[in-house]
């Protein structure tokens, strides 16, 4: 026959020493921020950087100082048949072709020198 004992055993730890308390306050010359306040800080930096680059690209302008002076145009319908190049060259007032045919297409908006019969377009006078 055999006899079981039990012994119970404890382990032993040594005692926790109290931890001294933290303090809120930083220490004298530093900034401590949680990291709500990192993102806050974070925020607002780029909200000024953004609002700084609104007034920066805000202050140029594609229009000029002064208002420039009107061209004198004239009105005029295309007939069937008829290319940018002829009535350019017809309003050219001997001067360069080229230049009238892209003055026609900036007064008008044109994408290229396709034209419709019937189509009005302003061209300069001259």
């Amino acid at each position: 026959m055999s006899t079981i004992s039990f012994a119970p055993t404890f382990d032993v730890r040594p005692a926790r020493t109290a931890r001294p308390a933290r303090s809120t306050a930083a220490p004298a010359g530093q900034l401590r921020l949680t990291r709500r306040g990192r993102l806050v800080l974070f925020m607002g930096a780029l909200l000024v950087a953004f609002a700084l680059a609104f007034v920066v690209m805000g202050g140029s302008s594609a229009s000029p100082e002064s208002a420039g002076t009107p061209t004198a145009t004239e009105r005029i319908v295309v007939a069937p048949g008829q290319t940018l190049w002829q009535i350019a060259s017809d309003h050219a007032a001997g001067g360069d072709v080229r230049a009238t045919v892209d003055a026609i297409e900036k007064l008008n908006a044109l994408d290229s020198a396709m034209l419709y019969a019937g189509q009005e377009l302003f061209v300069p006078a001259g």
